[in-house]
């Protein structure tokens, strides 16, 4: 029997396969049998219909299209007179730096993507990589990443024009690095920390075989290995970051995609459409209908106010919600 004894995805699609060809109370024994879960035909009813909203809203593309990113780049190589405390001159440097790799997936999606330089005739020539980055940012609705406002975002918008490409479709830009100095207050606001803290699933890898700059340098010089471990760990920081940001999202207000929805139905950012009333909040001429996510506390209101601009309250307000 198994251990688990509450609503998981597992469940759920245990249920739904189920669901054709038997009864809420028959679905309802195997439930017990199977999954040590005990569930009346009413409660099973209620939560097959939640789910199988929340999946339809998702399909419908009630949430825009998250892309979640991270790269890595190939050093400047300068020449230097010593080691310590160097002013490296623009006639100083030997090679610019360039897009080494990078990773990417999409919200909620299974897939992790990955390109890099590797076996190129010319590693410096990063256009390979380019173009194929610049196409998901196209895509993309929302982009998140650690410090990429800082880093990632211009470094590739530096790359994109040099190579004389235009820039992608323009795409509402979210820094978990931001969220954690906006939110907390951590020891850290490194990835690594953040991770390391929050996350129980994935974690930012630390260098296996190729510690530090020596990953660089072998790929940079073809080694195999060293490119397989440069995978391994631009994915990881990938899929570490998608957990992380679903740990922090639920601080963000859940109307923050309010504006990319279909249809009138609340969604949260995490996708339940589950709400509980929880007060209200209040602007210097109005009030409005607060609500907070049943599933990850995400806190959002109604557009509409609940007073008129008479001074009386409003009866027009949405009350399917």
């Amino acid at each position: 029997m198994s251990k688990e004894s509450k609503w998981t995805k597992k469940v759920f699609k245990r249920v739904t396969d189920l669901y054709a060809d038997h009864t809420y109370g028959e679905i309802s024994k195997v439930l017990k049998k199977e999954f040590n879960l005990k569930k009346t035909p009413n409660a099973i009813r209620k939560a097959y219909k939640r789910y199988t909203t929340d999946m339809r809203l998702l399909e419908k593309n009630e949430l825009p299209n998250i892309l979640l990113f991270d790269i890595e780049t190939a050093p400047i190589e300068a020449y230097v007179w010593s080691i310590w405390d160097q002013n490296v001159g623009l006639n100083m440097i030997k090679q610019d730096w360039t897009v080494l790799s990078w990773s990417a997936k999409w919200l909620g999606k299974d897939d992790i993507m990955y390109e890099d330089m590797r076996d190129t005739k010319n590693m410096r020539d990063d256009t390979k990589v380019l173009k194929s980055i610049w196409k998901l940012l196209d895509e993309a609705d929302v982009v998140v990443g650690h410090n990429s406002d800082s880093f990632d975002v211009k470094k590739l918008n530096a790359r994109f024009i040099q190579a004389g490409m235009q820039p992608p479709s323009s795409y509402k830009r979210m820094d978990t690095k931001k969220l954690a100095k906006k939110h907390f207050n951590f020891t850290s606001n490194k990835l690594q920390y953040i991770t390391d803290k929050l996350c129980t699933k994935y974690k930012k890898l630390t260098h296996g075989k190729f510690p530090g700059f020596s990953l660089w340098k072998e790929c940079l010089a073809n080694n195999k290995e060293a490119w397989n471990e440069m995978k391994k760990y631009n994915e990881y920081d990938v899929l570490s970051l998608e957990e992380a940001f679903l740990k922090i999202l639920p601080w963000e207000s859940a109307s923050i995609f309010e504006a990319y929805k279909q249809t009138d139905q609340m969604v949260c950012t995490c996708g339940s459409i589950d709400f509980v009333k929880k007060g209200f909040h209040y602007t210097a001429t109005n009030k409005f209908q607060r609500y907070r996510c049943k599933n990850c506390g995400s806190e959002t209101r109604e557009s509409k106010g609940l007073i008129s601009s008479k001074g009386k309250n409003n009866d027009q307000r949405n009350t399917t919600r």
